[in-house]
C-alpha cells in the first residue's frame, strides 16, 4: 500500500495551478473536467503518480472560497535547502509565512509557505547523512 494523493479544494484553479507549477515547481500530471458535476480535477506533483504521491486540486465551479477549518495541518515537501527554497519561492511571488530555520525543540530545518487558498506547505530540509 502507498499514499496516492491528497485532495485540496481550491477557489480558482488557474491561480492554484500557477502556484503549484510556477512557484513550487511541480508538474501538471493530469486534468479532467466533469461538466455534469460542475467540477474540474487537476493533479500536480514532482514526478509520475506511479512513483510518487500527488496533490489533487478540486475546483467546484460554483464555489470561489472555502473555510479551511482547524483540523487540516499542512502538506510537507522535502527540499535540499530550505533557505534557498524560501528565497526562490519569494522570487517567484510566493508567500513565506515562516522563514527557514531549525524547528522548535529540534534541529531539523523547516519553513512554511502558503498557497493562494491559504493552505500551509511545510518545507523540510533533507537531512545530511
Amino acid at each position: 500500500m502507498r499514499i496516492l494523493h491528497t485532495m485540496l479544494r481550491v477557489g480558482d484553479l488557474e491561480r492554484s495551478l500557477a502556484f503549484y507549477t510556477e512557484v513550487l515547481g511541480m508538474q501538471l500530471l493530469r486534468r479532467r473536467e466533469y461538466p455534469d458535476g460542475k467540477f474540474t480535477l487537476a493533479f500536480v506533483g514532482f514526478g509520475p503518480e506511479s512513483e510518487q504521491a500527488a496533490l489533487e486540486l478540486t475546483w467546484n465551479w460554483d464555489t470561489a472560497k472555502y473555510d479551511l477549518g482547524n483540523a487540516f495541518g499542512h502538506v510537507a515537501i522535502e527540499v535540499p535547502d530550505a533557505y534557498v527554497a524560501c528565497a526562490e519561492i519569494k522570487k517567484r511571488g510566493g508567500v513565506v509565512t515562516r522563514e527557514a530555520g531549525p524547528m522548535k525543540h529540534g534541529t531539523t530545518v523547516i519553513a512554511f509557505v502558503q498557497d493562494p487558498d491559504g493552505y500551509k506547505i511545510e518545507l523540510i530540509q533533507r537531512a545530511v547523512s
